[in-house]
């Protein structure tokens, strides 16, 4: 399967994912630890791809959405954006409410 598919793949099947440096209980950069600690502070559960332990992903995601940077954050298959927005959505309440939201929508896990 080629990258970009594999990327699509998981935005597709994650009602919430965020690609990002490191995982939400080891982040790897700043960016990526506060965008984590908001998607975290919400209570829903949301997926997660480290970039570093997947140079395809980690070169070819800027590619995918257009968004040059990460961490890149996705709910009900969007992009919803990076750290900056991430936390704006986060403290206005709209991030919980998205992500609840997304995670309704999604089938139960078999």
């Amino acid at each position: 399967m080629d990258v970009l598919e594999r990327i699509g793949q998981a935005v597709k099947e994650n009602p919430v994912i965020v690609f990002m440096k490191g995982t939400p209980q080891m982040p790897m950069c700043g960016y990526s630890a506060r965008t984590a600690q908001a998607m975290m502070e919400t209570g829903v559960g949301f997926a997660y791809i480290n970039v570093l332990t997947d140079p395809e992903v980690f070169e070819n995601l800027p590619r995918y959405a257009d968004w040059p940077t990460f961490p890149q954050v996705y709910i009900d298959g969007e992009l919803v954006g990076g750290c900056d927005i991430t936390l704006e959505l986060a403290a206005n309440g709209e991030l919980k409410t998205m992500m609840e939201a997304a995670a309704a929508k999604a089938p139960p896990a078999e």
